[in-house]
């Protein structure tokens, strides 16, 4: 049994407070620290939490394995910072500091401990992780390049650096906006009253990682919600592409093949077992399966409550570490540049950082 607490009461918290009620027999929850009292009532009704005012009365009361931490960007470093100096691990959501000088200064305080994991889901979502599975076997030579047209900044970063396996190295960005009229039906709190089209920005960025490996990053405004938007994902290597969930490669033969990843989800038509994801398959082969069988829970839940178990599991010496700041922080670098490419029209180079070595 891992314990854990969580610092901030915002919409991330509930993620976190959902998964471990649900995981009682892996999580126990010492409560949430919530400043605002509003907002402190509302999750003590919803989920019977313990609520503390202060990260002090917290610890006050018990000392948990590790904390998460979802606060704005500017607040992040300071907490994560105050919770390594009492030696409690840290998973704290993204991105661990809101600019680069943030950044430094927090890599040069926590670097020695090794506490600190950053809560970086979208290589956990169940078709990225099969997609990666396909990717690192083989399944279309070595990756050299990646588009990804569905999230913002540095989640797109990362979706990109883990396909290509790329480090720490100097990296150059270009980066342009387009407007152009487009209907936004959702929001988070559902439909929008106003469905005529407005002004939304498009950001599209030319990524150079070096040694021939380049990713295009495609975002528009409110991506997330927007369903008029496809979501898209290429991952182009030296012996076929991945386009979605169709691949296509050179196999032996020789031959060009066609193969598809298949989602096999419980719940449609006479299968009684609960609406849930079970396995994703390419050619008959599982490259993926859903550790949270049972629980019906949607793409993101899957990919946070993975962290979460990692990071419970790395605790333990179980495990490899599930995002370590490093990795999260290259992330950080490489999308403040593509805006500062995007706000002065010019090429951004970056340089290996300290938490490079």
């Amino acid at each position: 049994m891992t314990s854990y607490a969580i610092i901030g009461g915002g919409w991330r918290s509930e993620f976190y407070i959902r998964l471990g009620q649900l995981l009682p027999e892996k999580f126990e929850l010492i409560g949430v620290v919530a400043r605002n009292s509003e907002r402190a009532a509302e999750l003590q009704a919803d989920f019977g939490v313990s609520i503390f005012e202060s990260t002090g009365a917290l610890l006050q009361f018990d000392k948990p394995d590790f904390v998460v931490i979802a606060v704005s960007w500017a607040s992040n470093p300071a907490l994560v910072e105050e919770f390594v100096s009492l030696g409690i691990p840290v998973l704290c959501e993204t991105p661990p500091a809101p600019d680069l000088q943030s950044l430094r200064e927090l890599w040069s305080t926590v670097v020695v401990s090794e506490l600190v994991q950053v809560a970086e889901q979208y290589l956990y979502l169940p078709g990225h992780s099969a997609r990666l599975s396909a990717v690192r076997a083989g399944a279309i030579g070595l990756a050299t390049s990646v588009e990804v047209s569905s999230t913002h900044g540095y989640h797109a970063v990362s979706l990109m650096r883990g396909y290509l396996q790329v480090g720490f190295g100097a990296v150059v960005i270009n980066a342009q906006s387009f407007i152009a009229p487009l209907i936004d039906p959702l929001s988070r709190d559902g439909w929008n009253q106003e469905l005529s089209a407005t002004p939304r920005s498009t950001t599209i960025a030319t990524i150079d990682f070096g040694g021939g490996k380049s990713g295009v990053y495609n975002f528009v405004e409110n991506q997330w919600h927007n369903q008029l938007r496809h979501r898209r994902i290429v991952i182009r290597g030296s012996a076929g592409e991945i386009v979605d969930n169709q691949l296509i490669a050179l196999v032996e033969g020789p031959a060009i093949a066609e193969s598809e990843f298949r989602r096999y989800q419980l719940g449609y038509d006479l299968n009684l077992d609960g609406f849930d994801t079970e396995h994703i398959s390419l050619n008959g082969e599982v490259l993926y399966k859903n550790p949270f069988v049972g629980l019906r829970l949607m793409d993101e839940e899957i990919a946070i409550g993975t962290m979460m178990v990692r990071m419970a599991d790395w605790i333990a010496g179980k495990g490899d570490a599930p995002y370590p700041l490093r990795e999260a922080a290259q992330d950080q670098l490489i999308s403040l540049a593509i805006d500062e490419s995007l706000l002065t029209g010019k090429t951004v180079q970056t340089s290996p950082e300290i938490w490079s070595y």
